[in-house]
């Protein structure tokens, strides 16, 4: 696997992926394209030889102090093998070169396993919005991670080994 910061050019192969991961729910190709190209935004996907495998995105204002994760996303068959944790270590190492305090996410209640991998990074549950996504019937669970303590809580290497440049 290989990370590397995502384009407009990787858009036709995040849009398969986002329609797979969130029927229903799924952004339009505009909004997509809208979301590569902002100077507040930054994207990376999860390569391997002739396929992307995920994607994840940060939205970090530059001086803003805090960032919200805005999706990471998997190829069903990349699941378990530790990509959406590398994915996420680097949205946060990323957040942490823009001088990021808090970083933000929601992640829907039914979604334990997103939830496991979140907590493990040290995120905490701060609120719930009820009945949040398009189906009416699911809460979205708001998390919240404070950047240096998941550094002082992280080996250094874990994202700076890795980081996108």
């Amino acid at each position: 696997m290989n990370l590397r910061p995502a384009t407009v050019d990787d858009l036709d192969a995040i849009m398969v992926l986002e329609r797979a991961s969130f029927q229903g729910d799924a952004w339009s190709p505009a909004v997509m394209r809208a979301e590569l190209a902002s100077e507040h935004n930054w994207y990376v996907v999860a390569e391997a030889p002739g396929r992307l495998d995920g994607y994840a995105g940060l939205r970090a204002p530059r001086g803003s102090t805090d960032a919200d994760i805005q999706t990471i996303a998997l190829a069903a068959s990349a699941r378990g093998r530790g990509q959406g944790r590398a994915l996420l270590r680097e949205l946060l190492g990323e957040a942490e070169r823009r001088r990021i305090r808090e970083v933000f996410l929601d992640v829907r209640d039914d979604n334990a396993t997103a939830q496991n991998l979140y907590r493990s990074e040290g995120f905490v549950e701060i609120g719930r919005r009820p009945n949040y996504y398009p189906d009416g019937n699911v809460d979205a669970v708001v998390m919240r991670l404070d950047v240096a303590a998941w550094r002082a809580a992280t080996n250094p290497s874990a994202t700076d080994a890795g980081a996108c440049t």
